[in-house]
């Protein structure tokens, strides 16, 4: 059992953290297609979502709703000012949610450079939050 800071039994986290790893995982594999780049743009966004989202449940024992990335990091910021780096380009990822999956009336525009960075972006929180929540050596942060 594992005793998380807040007295609850729970790696609800850990969940979210294994399924934003697989959206990272297909978005690597999809921005090896240039069709596809609008696709790894969505999976970098639920990397995101689902990163967010673990952080917050490890911190609080809460699971959040929404797909607001800049709402997300924003919750995040307050158990950790770190997060405040991704403000803006969150802000500019929520496109992602929806205008990736379906017609637009303004269609998103991808080219190699820009899919690369809202990756590495997926990729830095992704692995933030892991660092936060593991003592990068494998086990829990429970010390608070």
């Amino acid at each position: 059992m594992r005793q998380t800071r807040h007295g609850k039994d729970s790696r609800k986290f850990f969940d979210w953290l294994e399924i934003a790893a697989r959206d990272l995982l297909a978005a690597n594999l999809l921005i090896k297609e240039e069709q596809c780049y609008d696709i790894a743009g969505f999976h970098c966004q639920q990397c995101i979502e689902k990163s967010l989202k673990a952080y917050i449940i490890d911190r609080t024992g809460l699971l959040v709703d929404g797909h607001n990335l800049t709402w997300l990091c924003r919750q995040a910021m307050k158990h950790n000012p770190v997060f405040g780096q991704w403000v803006e380009k969150t802000a500019q990822m929520n496109r992602l949610y929806i205008e990736t999956r379906y017609p637009s009336d303004i269609d998103l525009k991808f080219d190699e450079g820009k899919i690369l960075e809202i990756y590495e972006t997926a990729r830095e929180i992704y692995n933030f939050v892991c660092s936060e929540i593991y003592n990068g050596d494998g086990s829990l942060d429970d010390d608070d």
